[in-house]
């Protein structure tokens, strides 16, 4: 039996999570159309994107769940979790408050699968003078919650954007 050049992409879901404002929905803009969004209206519940990408020779369709990040939408999280490969936990690395829930983040990307690949994303790296949260911090974090990788990135300069979803597609591709 042969395989078609033209087969079917593998659909992979991935979620994004962290607490609102921290840049999930400018992140996924950046990465998805290749626009910097400085206006974004809230995420109500969770809203998803498509893109298409070639890991190792494989054609990989992520689905990209945006989740909003305020508390009031939370409850329905955990339902929207279920099935995914993979998820991207940000924080914005100007506001140490935006770490506070990060157990709450953790537990619902990990209530279906303790051992889903995360990956812990630095938002807003551009505001180099406002930046509080140091690298050392962050890899505490890495550390202690078993998060495959940690980057910083910018959505408004696209620095490590595209790097951080091809990080996390190898990892789903090699844990297929």
């Amino acid at each position: 039996m042969f395989k078609r050049k033209d087969s079917k992409p593998i659909l992979l879901k991935v979620i994004t999570c962290g607490e609102g404002g921290v840049g999930k929905t400018t992140l996924l803009h950046r990465y998805i159309e290749g626009v910097f969004l400085a206006d974004t209206r809230l995420t109500i519940g969770v809203e998803f994107f498509l893109k298409e990408l070639e890991i190792d020779g494989k054609k990989i369709l992520l689905q990209i769940w945006d989740f909003g990040g305020q508390e009031r939408f939370r409850f329905l999280l955990e339902n929207y979790a279920v099935g995914a490969r993979g998820a991207l936990l940000l924080f914005d690395l100007t506001r140490i408050s935006s770490l506070q829930r990060i157990k709450q983040w953790i537990s619902i990307c990990r209530q279906d699968d303790i051992d889903i690949p995360i990956i812990f994303l630095g938002t807003k790296l551009d505001l180099t003078d406002e930046i509080v949260i140091n690298d050392e911090y962050a890899f505490k974090f890495k550390e202690k919650y078993s998060f495959f990788d940690y980057l910083k990135i910018s959505s408004k300069t696209g620095e490590n954007v595209n790097l951080a979803f091809e990080l996390l597609a190898r990892e789903l591709v090699k844990n297929l």
